[in-house]
């Protein structure tokens, strides 16, 4: 990957499996932000969400730095298992909310199928109202592999968030325990999903 001179990484290679609300939103942004974004998806070709190409999974993952999970929760296990060499040793930042699941995220099916893959949760607990137009000043939570971190930064900040680490890859609990407090957060505001959380020193 390459570095820009302030120290965050510029000009990732990032993939993007599923191409809906949550993946096109996020995978605009980032084009948008000079990334280089291509979307994976089952017999995928074409143009995706902001212009970037649709190719196939496995076509997608072959050249990438930055992988991201935003297809259904129980496409998953599938995604995963079927493409875990190819994730070896990328950063692969898990958006799927599995709802029903015994955990909502993929932290355990990543590090079973791909083991050097650095784990990031992010973009998780927030609507995707809140990638595509952010309010300002507005904290998106996230947990990371050490070595991924910088990564999970740049991107967060490149949507227009601000990033607060909760701590390494074994936190996703910590940052899970988001969600139901967004979606109590949502209802109490009469279905209003442009709701965030920010942190105030």
């Amino acid at each position: 990957m390459r570095r820009a001179s302030h120290g965050l990484l510029a000009g990732m290679r990032i993939t993007v499996i599923g191409k809906g609300n949550i993946g096109g939103t996020l995978g605009t942004k980032w084009h948008a932000a000079g990334h280089e974004v291509v979307y994976g998806a089952r017999g995928g070709s074409g143009e995706g969400p902001g212009g970037a190409p649709v190719r196939s999974i496995g076509d997608a993952l072959k050249d990438a730095d930055v992988v991201v999970l935003a297809v259904p929760g129980q496409a998953v296990p599938g995604v995963v298992n079927e493409h875990g060499a190819a994730l070896a040793g990328k950063v692969v930042i898990d958006a799927v909310n599995r709802m029903g699941a015994p955990q909502p995220d993929s932290r355990e099916l990543i590090a079973a199928a791909a083991p050097s893959a650095r784990y990031v949760r992010a973009f998780s607990t927030l609507g995707w109202e809140n990638f595509a137009e952010p309010l300002p000043g507005a904290n998106l939570f996230f947990a990371a592999d050490p070595e991924a971190r910088a990564v999970a930064e740049e991107l967060i900040s490149a949507v227009g968030l601000e990033p607060a680490c909760l701590g390494d890859a074994t936190a996703t609990a910590t940052v899970d325990a988001l969600l139901p407090l967004w979606f109590a957060l949502v209802k109490q505001n009469g279905g209003n999903r442009k709701i965030a959380l920010r942190i105030v020193r």
